[in-house]
């Protein structure tokens, strides 16, 4: 249930930090090129000055006059100069190198160190993720539950409805016979006290009616 946001800022931030990476390396690799070629260069300025030395020594040695043997020292104060400028060139170069260096290996180690971060942000997502999982599955066997009472209760809730129905049609059915039997009794009295009058005799249930005499011992 891992946000994908922080993974995905994570994951842009290692392709920038790898991205750098390729530059650095880039520029190294042109740095190096350079430098190879004004080393070659200035391989190439040493044997010219070897040569101008030699020929300006041999020169020296024949007596010639002073302004050739001139233009041979200003040569070879030209080329001592180019050859400094080369020298200086390199230094420049194989400091600029080492910055480079320096820096593709902090950003080496920026990498590894975003690298760990992201692996171990996505061990803590995939946790969260397990855990969301588990959750979503108690929370889905809660809801059955809740949806199973419910339609318990219900079921309950009919049940007592129909029965407290059933109760009350009985008890409308018994009420209906009770008034069918006092109807049926009224009937039968006046039925009754119609024939005792025609017979002239007392009334049913009159309270004037004398009890039998109790047998003795």
């Amino acid at each position: 249930m891992a946000p994908s946001a922080p993974r995905t800022r994570a994951a842009a931030a290692l392709r920038m930090k790898q991205i750098a990476l390729d530059n650095q390396g880039r520029t190294i690799r042109r740095l190096r090129a350079q430098l190879a070629t004004e080393r070659r260069g200035l391989a190439t300025t040493k044997k010219e000055l070897e040569d101008t030395q030699v020929a300006l020594e041999a020169s020296h040695k024949e007596l010639a006059p002073s302004a050739p043997r001139t233009r041979a020292a200003a040569a070879l104060r030209m080329k001592q100069i180019a050859l400094d400028n080369q020298g200086r060139t390199i230094r420049r170069l194989r400091a600029q190198l080492a910055t480079e260096r320096r820096g593709l290996a902090t950003t080496k180690k920026e990498l590894e160190d975003t690298q760990v971060a992201l692996e171990a942000s996505h061990k803590v997502i995939a946790g969260l993720t397990e855990i969301g999982l588990s959750m979503s599955k108690k929370i889905e066997k809660m809801k059955v539950k809740k949806q199973q009472a419910k339609a318990n209760h219900v079921e309950c809730h009919q049940k007592f409805q129909a029965r407290i129905q059933e109760v009350e049609e009985s008890m409308q059915a018994q009420h209906l016979i009770i008034e069918a039997l006092v109807e049926e009794k009224d009937s039968l009295l006046q039925t009754i006290q119609g024939l005792q009058e025609a017979n002239d005799a007392p009334a049913p249930f009159d309270d004037e009616w004398e009890e039998e005499p109790e047998e003795g011992d």
